[in-house]
């Protein structure tokens, strides 16, 4: 194993979502080269779950990736990159404060879980109560630290007192304080049988044949759902929901599309690395398929934006289990992969 030593100054990376993002960039400011694909891919993020039973802002919970802070856990697991991470107590919010000073003063950059509300770069609607975000803090000046936030194009700053509510937040996946930075990496990495663990994980997950929620299944339970809503009279009710869909897919966590375009980037990636074919083709199909996750909520937009009262959620549907299917059949090809 070798130290992690970060560059000076901290150069800032934009990614196309926020833990991805984080992960990569702290890592390659630390001085070892990791992409955002690689990172999403590497942790077997992908994945979908809709649990109309349980609810977030009033409304069933729905996700295209795996748990926060499930990427930094995977990359460290797969790759045996050794983080150092750490949580606390709300009682303990001054003493994480401390903490993160004294790491920054040792030239340290860290990433952590926040939550966006209390981050005032985010504009008007976007600065939404998610308790889900990572962002990377790199310096402080003063009473305002430094962040390179991988969804944003340059470098912003965040107040003390602002930083520390967005760090101890609470309500559904509270931060706690969570932050993570590198200490060691690996002298040599075996990226075939981390890209064979990562991909036989997504695979087991998103063809598991018996919970209607999850997985595949999980994605034909949720068109289900949406054709359902064509027999609701109550136009303000199914507007309200199909909008809580699409911004889950779309806006909050990069969403359906976005994560399938990043996971087609990560089997390219790791076609270049190892040469299977199948990677190569698997590739393609995703990219096509965050082409038709795209198209089905953008079936909905003018609905959603009150532009129209008419909208043809047979259509959504139809879309949406389509890309159930495509992506039962672009597993199956990852499946049938002889790893000699």
């Amino acid at each position: 194993m070798k130290k992690a030593i970060a560059r000076k100054p901290y150069k800032h990376l934009q990614g196309g979502h926020c833990e991805s993002g984080s992960v990569s960039s702290i890592v390659t400011n630390y001085g070892f080269d990791l992409s955002e694909p690689m990172a999403f891919g590497i942790a077997s993020n992908i994945g979908f779950v809709f649990l109309p039973f349980v609810k977030i802002w009033g409304r069933p919970l729905i996700a295209w990736r795996m748990l926060p802070q499930s990427i930094v856990k995977g990359v460290q697991k797969r790759l045996g990159i050794r983080f150092c991470v750490k949580t606390y107590d709300y009682n303990h919010e001054e003493e994480a404060m401390d903490e993160l000073d004294r790491l920054l003063d040792e030239g340290r950059p860290v990433g952590m879980q926040v939550s966006i509300a209390y981050l005032e770069y985010f504009l008007g609607d976007f600065r939404l109560p998610n308790n889900t975000h990572m962002t990377i803090v790199s310096g402080r000046e003063g009473d305002e630290y430094l962040i390179n936030d991988p969804l944003w194009d340059c470098p912003t700053r965040v107040r003390r007192e602002d930083l520390r509510k967005a760090r101890f937040s609470r309500g559904p996946n509270a931060p706690k304080g969570f932050m993570f930075y590198p200490l060691e990496f690996p002298e040599t990495i075996d990226y075939k049988r981390a890209v064979k663990k990562s991909i036989k994980r997504v695979v087991f997950m998103m063809l598991q044949p018996m919970f209607p929620y999850y997985g595949v299944l999980g994605i034909k339970t949720y068109a289900r759902a949406i054709r359902r809503l064509q027999k609701n009279p109550d136009k303000k009710y199914v507007r309200g929901m199909i909008g809580h869909f699409v911004l889950f897919q779309e806006e909050v966590g990069t969403g359906g599309g976005g994560f399938r375009y990043m996971y087609a980037a990560f089997l390219r990636e790791a076609y270049d690395i190892l040469k299977i074919p199948e990677l190569l083709e698997a590739s393609k199909r995703f990219n096509a398929i965050g082409d038709k996750w795209r198209l089905a909520a953008a079936s909905c937009g003018k609905f959603i934006q009150g532009k129209t009262d008419e909208v043809d959620l047979e259509k959504a549907a139809r879309l949406y289990r389509e890309c159930g299917e495509e992506e039962r059949e672009a597993y199956l090809l990852l499946k049938k992969i002889r790893w000699k």
